[in-house]
């Protein structure tokens, strides 16, 4: 079917465990609702099995597509690839090991259809180590809260629903799949949030473990950027360098009238090197917004580098149009 009324991306990284049950209970979940759907995996270069298993599924499914990426990227870029292949009107993301529950789809969609563009899925009684993850999680949720301005109290989980066309004009880096939300919040305010059960993982090991923490801090940073100095850099840096700049040249306005009214010796005086300094870096600050502002429109100006390149796409769509 060309236009399913919803697209399930799924990324796959050593998951051969996982792929025969989410799949039954996928299909399960589609023809209870009776909407048109296709299934796009992604296998996100696994050393194992999981390629294989989703080409089976492939062959017996006309539903299903599954994208083969040439090396592995990252949950981020493996979803981005997803993105780029799903053709479904409404668009839900969610994890390949289980841990997001098939049935609770139709919550998302109901969400969907009563007009939000974005629904995420909000983790309850997560059964997780509350050390490594949970409170490095909370920590991330309060700050992206505090930045995007956004009221969801829960960014992190994959497991969300997005209308085509907001997925369709948002550029994944990083690990920025987790903020979608804010990042899409340029493109729509309709954004809502619905309770989920997070299951434990059955099968293999997590990808993710407490180095995450720091991927995710800095990506916070980026997150801020991008909503709010991305068309405008120079706005940030310049300000920092009018900040840094003016102190240091009102130290040194303050150096040089201490010299010439009190004839005081400056020459060693700690004080006139913070001056020179502070001044040199408000100088570099706002060159580099200038820089930014250059390499801004150079970005927008040349959008087709991708963060991922796909080996083969099996698809039954291609086999027909051929």
């Amino acid at each position: 079917m060309k236009n399913p009324y919803c697209s399930v991306v799924i990324p796959f990284y050593n998951e051969v465990d996982s792929i025969a049950e989410l799949y039954q209970r996928l299909t399960r979940v589609f023809e209870s609702l009776g909407r048109s759907y296709e299934l796009v995996f992604i296998d996100d270069g696994s050393t194992d099995n999981t390629l294989e298993n989703l080409k089976h599924v492939y062959e017996k499914d006309t539903n299903v597509r599954v994208v083969a990426l040439s090396r592995n990227f990252g949950q981020t870029a493996a979803l981005a690839a997803g993105f780029a292949q799903a053709s479904g009107e409404v668009i839900v993301a969610m994890d390949g090991d289980l841990q997001n529950r098939p049935e609770e789809i139709p919550l998302l969609l109901e969400k969907i259809e009563e007009g939000y563009d974005i629904v995420s899925g909000r983790r309850i009684a997560r059964k997780e180590s509350y050390l490594t993850k949970r409170v490095p999680s909370i920590v991330a949720n309060w700050m992206m809260r505090k930045l995007s301005g956004i009221p969801l109290k829960d960014f992190g989980g994959t497991f969300k629903a997005y209308r085509s066309f907001v997925i369709k004009n948002i550029r994944l880096y990083g690990e920025l799949h987790r903020f979608i939300p804010a990042i899409a919040s340029s493109l729509t305010n309709k954004i809502a949030e619905v309770p989920i059960t997070s299951d434990t993982r059955r099968h293999g090991q997590s990808k993710y473990g407490l180095s995450r923490v720091f991927r995710v801090m800095f990506d916070l940073v980026t997150v801020k950027f991008l909503m709010s100095f991305s068309t405008r850099p120079l706005h940030m840096f310049g300000l920092l360098g009018l900040v840094s700049g003016g102190s240091g040249f009102v130290v040194l306005v303050y150096m040089a009238l201490k010299k010439l009214l009190l004839r005081v010796d400056i020459g060693t005086e700690p004080m006139l090197l913070l001056g020179a300094i502070l001044l040199i870096i408000g100088v570099q600050f706002v060159s580099l917004g200038v820089i930014a502002e250059m390499v801004v429109r150079t970005y927008y100006e040349s959008q087709d580098k991708k963060i991922y390149f796909v080996h083969k796409v099996y698809s039954h769509q291609a086999d027909e149009d051929e």
